[in-house]
C-alpha cells in the first residue's frame, strides 16, 4: 500500500521560511518522479516543483529561486524548502507521485503566509 504523509506546514510571516516533508511508504522515491503541488482557495491545483529519477528539478516560475525540492533516498522522504515566502504562496500543499498507471497523493498540509 502506497502512502504519502506530508508535514511541516503552518503559519508564517511574509519573508519567512518553511520546510515541508513527505514521508513515503510502499514506493521507492529514487526511481519515481516526485512532485509537490498546491491548491489555493478557488484555484486549480498546480505543480510547484518536481524531481525526477536522475535528479532533474522543475519549478513553476513563481517559486524559482525561492523553493528547493530535494529527497533523502535513505529515508524515502521528499522535501520542499520554501524561503522568502509570500502571501500568494498560501495554499494546501500536496505530495504526489505516479507509478505505472496509478497516481498517489498525500492528505495535504496547510501553508499560510501572513502579510
Amino acid at each position: 500500500q502506497v502512502q504519502l504523509v506530508e508535514s511541516g506546514g503552518g503559519l508564517v510571516q511574509a519573508g519567512g521560511s518553511l520546510r515541508l516533508s513527505c514521508a513515503v511508504s510502499g514506493i521507492i522515491i529514487s526511481i519515481n518522479t516526485m512532485g509537490w503541488y498546491r491548491q489555493a482557495p478557488g484555484k486549480q491545483r498546480e505543480l510547484v516543483a518536481s524531481i525526477g529519477r536522475v535528479g532533474i528539478r522543475i519549478y513553476t516560475d513563481s517559486v524559482k529561486g525561492r523553493f528547493t525540492i530535494s529527497r533523502d533516498n535513505a529515508k524515502n522522504t521528499v522535501y520542499l524548502q520554501m524561503n522568502t515566502l509570500k502571501p500568494e504562496d498560501t495554499a494546501v500543499y500536496y505530495c504526489n507521485t505516479r507509478e505505472a498507471l496509478n497516481e498517489y497523493w498525500g492528505q495535504g498540509t496547510q501553508v499560510t503566509v501572513s502579510s
